[in-house]
């Protein structure tokens, strides 16, 4: 395993999102990985497209081009909170001096009627960066990270479905 040292980081891709999108879901910060990819959700092991997938009863999305055009035609919205921060790898737990990103980017060019975090990092980040700026509430779901090993990809998909639900 690479052991990695603190470091700056910048976001480096933008929010996928239209003016159709009613959801928005919001990670913490890229992985090393997604870094690399230049794409959202970019680790092999991340169940975030394996859910979303299971969700809306598809074949695995494998390309970012298949990524966007599926979020678009389902009005989902991703970006995450963070837009620049200190952080060893892609630990969550190790991020330090945050800039948040501006959500207003989305929110006052899309029909967003619900925000959800991908897990507990990305809501407390939001809670406290966010909140009392774009005067909306978010729902916390549990993390599509290889890291959070208690939710099998079913307990996930089970968990996930209020945003279809939602969407309905």
């Amino acid at each position: 395993m690479t052991k990695y040292e603190q470091a700056h980081q910048e976001h480096i891709f933008e929010p996928i999102y239209n003016s159709d999108s009613k959801i928005l879901i919001l990670g913490t910060f890229p992985s090393v990985k997604s870094r690399e990819n230049q794409f959202y959700y970019g680790h092999p092991q991340n169940r975030f497209w394996k859910v979303l997938a299971a969700l809306y009863d598809r074949e695995p999305l494998i390309t970012i081009e298949e990524k966007k055009i599926f979020l678009l035609q389902n009005r989902i919205a991703i970006w995450d909170v963070i837009a620049s921060c200190d952080i060893t790898g892609s630990s969550d737990s190790s991020i330090k001096n945050v800039v948040p990103t501006d959500l207003n980017v989305i929110l006052e060019n899309a029909n967003i009627e619900k925000i959800y975090a991908n897990g507990t990092t990305a809501a407390k980040m939001f809670h406290k960066y966010q909140e009392q700026v774009v005067k909306r509430e978010i729902v916390c779901l549990p993390s599509t990270s290889p890291a959070n090993a208690a939710y099998s990809l079913e307990r996930l998909v089970e968990c996930w479905k209020v945003c279809k639900e939602d969407d309905e």
